[in-house]
């Protein structure tokens, strides 16, 4: 098989099944990764951001996206569970699949959490885009599901940067939380013609490439940095 020009869609775990070993493998591929990058950030920075807010408010905000995006991990937990994926393999430190080196750190206080939430929420968000057409139906109404809740936490992130930019000692703050989260982000969508992402391609799983995916996100994060009087620092383009 080299490509699909006509419609291609796959509606059941039953019908994966019956599809070429190839296709079921990118499939749960990308579930488990969701399933772990998912869990990983409420860890690290979700539920963590709870203590750091600093007011009832913030703190409203704070518990509403730990619990979305724990709610994520689940939503993704529960689909790799159908294709026979073991619970253990869709949870950090339990399998051979890391997650992604961003989350290899510790919150480092409000600020911080505001900017990851402006443009690091922005750059899963990208990825959701990528499968609101997947051919596998269960993914695409995932990513339909979660776009909503991943489009509330960056709107999040980009009000609350706003309101932090308004005090010298808040600007600063999110300057140095952008300077030091930024750097990580592009990352975040891949090696330039990597062979997974044609293989993605070739099924109708996404749709762009690693590399046109990275360029919109790092286009739109100037544009959110920028509109608050900040700047990104530099970072290769790949």
């Amino acid at each position: 098989m080299s490509t699909h020009t006509e419609p291609f869609v796959v509606n059941t775990p039953a019908e994966l099944a019956a599809q070429p070993a190839e296709y079921g493998d990118l499939v749960k591929k990308i579930v488990v990764s969701h399933a772990i990058n998912e869990l990983a950030g409420a860890t690290v920075y979700d539920e963590p951001a709870i203590a750091f807010a600093p007011t009832p408010y913030w703190k409203w905000h704070a518990c509403r996206i730990a619990m979305e995006e724990y709610g994520h991990h689940v939503r993704f937990a529960k689909m790799g569970a159908t294709l026979g994926v073991p619970e253990d393999a869709m949870i950090p430190g339990r399998t051979e699949k890391r997650s992604l080196n961003i989350f290899d750190t510790t919150l480092g206080g409000w600020a911080e959490f505001c900017v990851l939430k402006m443009i690091g929420d922005l750059a899963e968000i990208l990825q959701v885009e990528d499968l609101l057409k997947c051919s596998y139906i269960p993914l695409r109404k995932a990513a339909k599901i979660t776009m909503p809740e991943e489009k509330f936490h960056a709107t999040f992130g980009e009000r609350a940067c706003a309101e932090l930019v308004k005090t010298k000692e808040g600007r600063a703050a999110v300057q140095a939380g952008i300077d030091k989260l930024y750097p990580g982000l592009p990352a975040f969508f891949g090696r330039a013609n990597s062979e997974n992402n044609k293989l993605y391609r070739k099924w109708g799983i996404k749709e762009r490439t690693n590399e046109a995916m990275r360029a919109d996100y790092m286009e739109r994060a100037r544009v959110l940095v920028e509109k608050l009087g900040l700047k990104l620092p530099d970072v290769p383009a790949a």
